[in-house]
């Protein structure tokens, strides 16, 4: 495959973390580059099929653009494995901090999603910093959310607004998993 330029492979990180359709405007700004500049790497990227345009004029991320990061590829059966529930022993476990358990778990990916809305923020503050999330969804077999999850920790969020950014980036990435895993 082509090496990408930075600038590309800036783009297609922009598009990746943000998971949305997004203007041309917002990548200029979030990419620091010319108006002129981005249209030509994001035209270079449309032709390589890395990313697509909405009818709205909306730059989105294709599969091709999510291998050329290094993504993993989501079948019916990892969707379904990621989702699945694991054994109480396997199951995430809440703390307020080493040695003081909430007593509350999640055994699989959608119900952590569930918990994560109502625990106590000061267990999220502690399990993000010290990547406990990730490595559970690591465990979990889903590397795009892990790394989501990091990009997240590194982002030094706290209170109300880390639970949200870890609640819909969680709850985005279930619903899609949840997509793949269904039969058509």
């Amino acid at each position: 495959m082509k090496q990408l330029s930075k600038e590309k492979k800036d783009i297609l990180e922009l598009l990746w973390r943000i998971n949305k359709p997004v203007n041309l405007e917002n990548i200029v700004r979030v990419a620091k580059l010319k108006t002129r500049s981005a249209i030509m790497h994001l035209s270079t990227l449309k032709k390589m099929g890395h990313v697509s345009v909405t009818k709205d004029g909306l730059y989105v991320l294709t599969d091709q653009g999510r291998e050329a990061l290094d993504l993993q590829k989501i079948d019916r059966n990892l969707a379904r494995k990621i989702l699945s529930k694991v054994p109480q022993e396997k199951a995430f476990h809440f703390y307020i901090e080493i040695d003081k358990p909430l007593m509350v778990s999640s055994n699989s990916l959608t119900d952590f999603c569930e918990k994560i809305q109502s625990i106590e923020v000061k267990s999220i503050e502690f399990h993000s910093l010290r990547g406990d999330f990730e490595l559970w969804v690591h465990f979990l077999g889903d590397i795009e959310l892990t790394k989501r999850l990091r990009t997240i920790r590194e982002m030094n969020l706290t209170g109300e607004e880390l639970r949200r950014e870890i609640y819909e980036t969680v709850k985005s990435r279930c619903e899609e998993l949840q997509r793949i895993a269904s039969p058509n």
